[in-house]
């Protein structure tokens, strides 16, 4: 039997995990250290929807091995793989692979998501960290301005429970430590995880917002193209407060309000899909980029 392995989910803030100077550095102080996090295309931004630009030559997306049942190892940092989840369209040039996901958020009742719509933060967001083929890890991508893509879902808070995220909740109690996240080294597997049981089909997503940026994180990388969804994803006010509660940085201290403040656009124009246009083919557009990756497959 054929299993893939390994998607890694990262818990990422505004910090660098296992760096004791910069663990609670001020966002505002970055840029003195990393000067990347003082550039003109920084993330992530405030989308004013009165002002996007909508862009008819934005196709919808070609999800590619997104139902495929994996393994997946949720750890506390996470690394590229040689995987066969890719993501084809969207304005892309080329196949791009998911490497890692995470998530930000807030704390007590306090909304955490990094981009904001209209001003409007919501409760939490999800980031797939997309790297463009042939490239094989982050470090690589960085230098090719369009060798990182992140897609990006905002999540809303309704009165069920989601399963998804109930499911990595649990994963918790196969931890040495105390927390999802908190030691160097700790992992665990879901079995039988599938993306698509987080995100929703490429039909279902064929409005989005699209715009150059960089990396929330120091160095604040320029070599990202964004695609923030307007399709929601959803999660209970009981677990966004479990997250709160169980999430801890490698130091102990609690892992809350990990978004990074939303930066100039600095002359940036966001761009909107038309909803529900046509795939015509490969358009490759710099301004689009976006990818999907997992890990290796095992026989």
């Amino acid at each position: 039997r054929r299993v893939l392995k390994v998607l890694h989910i990262i818990v990422k803030s505004i910090t660098i995990l296992n760096t004791d100077h910069v663990c609670h550095l001020d966002p505002s102080l970055w840029a003195a250290q990393f000067p990347s996090c003082g550039g003109l295309r920084q993330s992530p931004i405030n989308i004013v929807t009165s002002k996007v630009h909508v862009n008819s030559a934005l196709p919808p997306f070609n999800f590619i091995g997104h139902t495929n049942r994996i393994n997946i190892t949720v750890e506390n940092k996470g690394h590229s793989g040689n995987g066969l989840v890719r993501l084809m369209g969207g304005g892309l040039p080329g196949h791009y692979r998911a490497a890692q996901f995470h998530f930000h958020w807030g704390a007590n009742g306090r909304p955490g998501s990094e981009h904001t719509i209209d001003g409007e933060r919501f409760p939490m967001e999800l980031h797939i960290v997309h790297i463009k083929e042939p490239y094989g890890s982050l470090a690589e991508a960085e230098h090719d301005m369009a060798g990182i893509a992140l897609l990006a879902f905002l999540f809303e808070v309704k009165l069920q429970d989601d399963f998804i995220i109930k499911t990595l909740l649990n994963a918790s109690v196969h931890f040495t430590s105390p927390s999802l996240f908190l030691c160097s080294g700790s992992s665990t597997t879901i079995p039988n995880f599938r993306l698509s049981d987080i995100i929703p089909s490429a039909q279902e997503l064929h409005s989005y917002y699209r715009y150059v940026g960089s990396m929330t994180t120091p160095g604040c990388e320029q070599a990202v193209a964004w695609t923030v969804f307007l399709r929601t994803l959803s999660i209970s006010s009981r677990q966004l407060d479990a997250i709160v509660q169980q999430c801890r940085f490698w130091t102990g201290q609690p892992m809350i309000d990990i978004f990074r403040p939303t930066q100039p656009l600095d002359g940036r124009v966001v761009y909107r899909s038309k909803a529900g246009a046509a795939l015509t083919g490969p358009i490759h557009l710099w301004f689009g980029v976006l990818s999907v990756v997992l890990g290796t497959i095992i026989h």
